[in-house]
């Protein structure tokens, strides 16, 4: 069947190890037939939640920006790749402000299937808990959502150091694999 893959690639730079895996993962998922589109989230012009809570009235944020068009293609897709590298062991900024602006539309996320990929330059898994805990958190608010698959991409800093790794062909495959 194919399925619709919205991919949120947080990175800060193009070509950063994440980013690379997020492409990876959209070849296998091209490979086996599927729908894939790629949002590099640096690109978009989206600002921070404010707290004005004129969503919860509205479903319409008061900010106009970028993130309209990213919560369309969150409604729009089966499954959310959710991608960045870990900085201080959390996720970065980018994907959290993703994460905080949903709040306008959260409720129309449903049955999400989830897959995350994330990087770090220590190669030790309990460097991702936290990351996996704030993507993990924000899915369990969504009606339906289910845990796909986890690349925790360790041992990688300089941009471009997951070529040649394992972690290259674990996106290939999870992405086949959807």
């Amino acid at each position: 069947m194919n399925k619709k893959i919205l991919i949120l690639s947080g990175s800060p730079r193009k070509g950063g190890n994440s980013d690379i895996l997020c492409d990876e993962f959209m070849r296998g998922a091209q490979d086996a037939g599927h729908t894939v589109e790629k949002i590099f989230i640096r690109d978009q012009k989206i600002g921070y939640c404010n707290a004005c809570y004129a969503c919860r009235e509205s479903g319409v944020c008061v900010l106009k920006d970028g993130m309209q068009e990213v919560l369309e293609k969150m409604a729009w897709a089966d499954v959310i790749v959710m991608a960045s590298p870990v900085y201080f062991y959390s996720i970065d900024a980018q994907m959290k402000t993703v994460i905080d602006r949903t709040l306008a539309q959260w409720t129309k996320l449903p049955d999400k299937d989830f897959y995350y990929i994330m990087t770090a330059a220590d190669d030790e898994d309990v460097a991702f808990d936290t990351a996996l805990a704030c993507f993990r958190g924000f899915a369990v608010c969504l009606k339906g959502s289910k845990e796909m698959g986890v690349i925790r991409g360790g041992g990688v800093y300089e941009a471009g150091a997951v070529r040649g790794t394992k972690h290259m062909s674990a996106a290939y495959e999870m992405g086949k694999s959807v």
